[in-house]
């Protein structure tokens, strides 16, 4: 994380920022968290990550406490990216990276991050079948009790749930090319309403292909024949192994996702 970060859009340094101001998000998860990609200092698909970050704060009004309303709109985010960027020669305004919400106990906390390493692709060899359950409200919201995610990380996992439907993974939402449709899984899975996720089913083509929100079973892997994983940092990854299966369809499916996004990115701006 970068030293400058925002408190309810004032500009302060990391190690200004005291524990018992996030009490209740660092003791009890009680708080929710944005990601999101910075291009030459303009964050993508802002508008849609807050509105997924008020979703969540309005489903969970009786536990968490919401930032004030005004320091959850677009403008003020911007405003106050702007000024970390400015007073900060290490991120400038031209900044590209990862720029993160945090929203509990009152506060909205903006921060920075580099971004990963550039990679292209990602396998996904391990299921994990234990802990999702269908119909999970609680995985519909980008909570920052995110243990169960983070604990998988790195390890190529694909979740699913109890009656053997594939869900999400860790880091991103999966969509499979299946029969003639790129499929993604409902959220009743479940998994979380990602935003790249709802931007290429809003698209609803990839190429000559529809792309579907449908259940997605363990049995049907053999008829996959490509996968991307999809979140707002990396926007498309290629699947090229799924579970121990080649899957050469893969790169061409992320390519095309990728190149999607960037457009809807484009003209939302």
């Amino acid at each position: 994380m970068m030293d400058t970060v925002a408190v309810n859009g004032e500009v302060r340094r990391l190690e200004e920022l005291r524990l018992q101001d996030f009490l209740q998000s660092f003791f009890f998860g009680a708080g929710f968290f944005e990601t999101f990609l910075v291009t030459e200092g303009t964050p993508m698909f802002l508008e849609r990550h807050l509105a997924r970050l008020r979703s969540s704060l309005g489903a969970h009004a009786g536990c968490v406490r919401a930032p004030p309303e005004d320091v959850l709109t677009a403008g003020s985010v911007r405003e106050a990216l702007h000024r970390c960027l400015e007073a900060d020669a290490s991120l400038g305004p031209r900044f590209t990276g990862v720029g993160k919400l945090v929203a509990g106990d009152g506060r909205l906390l903006l921060s920075f991050r580099a971004l990963p390493a550039p990679h292209a692709h990602t396998v996904l060899d391990e299921l994990e079948d234990r802990g999702y359950r269908r119909n999970d409200p609680t995985l519909r919201h980008k909570s920052v009790s995110y243990l169960r995610q983070y604990a998988h990380f790195g390890r190529g996992t694909v979740f699913a749930n109890e009656a053997g439907e594939l869900c999400e993974a860790p880091n991103g939402n999966l969509f499979f090319l299946l029969g003639d449709a790129v499929v993604t899984p409902p959220l009743e899975a479940p998994c979380l309403p990602g935003v790249i996720r709802a931007v290429l089913l809003e698209e609803g083509r990839l190429g000559d292909m529809p792309v579907v929100e449908r259940t997605v079973e363990r049995a049907q892997l053999e008829e996959v024949r490509g996968c991307v994983l999809t979140n707002s940092v990396s926007l498309a990854l290629a699947v090229p192994r799924l579970l121990g299966r080649e899957l050469p369809g893969s790169h061409a499916l992320a390519e095309r996702a990728r190149a999607v996004v960037r457009e809807y990115a484009r003209r939302e701006e």
